[in-house]
């Protein structure tokens, strides 16, 4: 910049770059006279609504932690967690390898948000609507009836179509326009593999600092690699969220079988004991607790 930046009283620099043929536009308020401005890059979007810029965060920790809670979707697992389910306004973490039961999980706390009156905002970034409502009927959950009542909204996008501040920016715009209670992520997986953990724990960071302070309880799903360890979504995300509920398969005596705990779950004395997930045409449940001995031989197997 010239002359004009001295004599000025507000510098605005835009920026449009493009990394692995993905572009994203950014905002930096280089001097505002007389003012406290923030003096971070903003990602923000131009489309046919106008143009949406995006907050990196809060600056402090102050969002208000509520003590009234929403159940999961599946009261064996509300069990779990003092027979109450999750605190409202928190954030989940479902992870689990192909095939255990994310989704399953995802849809049935969709359904409960849509049984009490609330409004669900669920983003998927895999399947379209249509193939979630067909494949959800297959596991009892009739989620077509909640999209006509019109409780449960889905957004579908690709990873690709655009970079992560982008994602961020669409997500923030429906947000704010539907006032969801509840919102559902399915599943982080694809962004982290596109753009590497440190970006994506950036962006959770202001999604979930965002979705704190709006008091909407959220739901991420992540997909894990068979013999991968836990630690490299630990590192990415999990430090985020509230409530942290694992999904694997397993076979003993050749017998496949899914199992789920609870690995932590913030504020609460939730069980952190191994319980089969009963996926079935009636929906989900959850089976007898393992012994020590069958969780020990699982893990000795690994």
């Amino acid at each position: 910049m010239g002359w004009e930046e001295y004599i000025a009283d507000c510098v605005i620099a835009l920026d449009h770059r493009v990394t692995e043929q993905i572009s994203t536009r950014r905002l930096r308020i280089v001097k505002y006279r007389g003012t406290s401005h923030g003096t971070d890059e903003y990602p923000f979007l131009i489309d046919e609504d106008g143009i949406s810029v995006v907050p990196i965060t809060s600056l402090v920790l102050s969002h208000k932690a509520l003590m009234d809670r929403v159940s999961t979707g599946v009261p064996a697992l509300d069990e779990m967690m003092e027979g109450k389910g999750f605190f409202r306004g928190s954030s989940i973490l479902v992870t689990g390898t192909a095939g255990t039961g994310k989704s399953s999980l995802a849809a049935n706390f969709a359904r409960s948000a849509c049984a009490r009156g609330e409004l669900c905002l669920y983003f998927t970034f895999e399947e379209s609507p249509s193939q979630i409502l067909r494949n959800m009927l297959s596991v009892g959950l009739n989620l077509d009836r909640w999209v006509k009542k019109g409780l449960l909204h889905f957004n579908a996008m690709r990873p690709t179509s655009t970079g992560l501040e982008g994602h961020l920016a669409v997500i923030h715009r429906l947000i704010s326009q539907l006032r969801p209670n509840a919102v559902i992520i399915d599943p982080i997986t694809n962004l982290v593999s596109a753009s590497g953990s440190y970006d994506v724990k950036s962006m959770l960071v202001r999604l979930v600092d965002f979705l704190k302070v709006q008091q909407i309880t959220s739901m991420f799903t992540n997909l894990t690699f068979a013999g991968d360890p836990q630690e490299r979504t630990a590192a990415a995300v999990s430090s985020l969220m509230d409530t942290w509920i694992v999904l694997r398969d397993s076979k003993p005596n050749g017998r496949p079988r899914r199992e789920l705990y609870v690995l932590k779950s913030r504020g609460m004395d939730h069980s952190r004991e191994v319980r089969e997930l009963i996926v079935s045409k009636r929906g989900l449940d959850l089976g007898v607790v393992l012994s020590d001995h069958t969780v020990a031989t699982h893990v000795a197997g690994k």
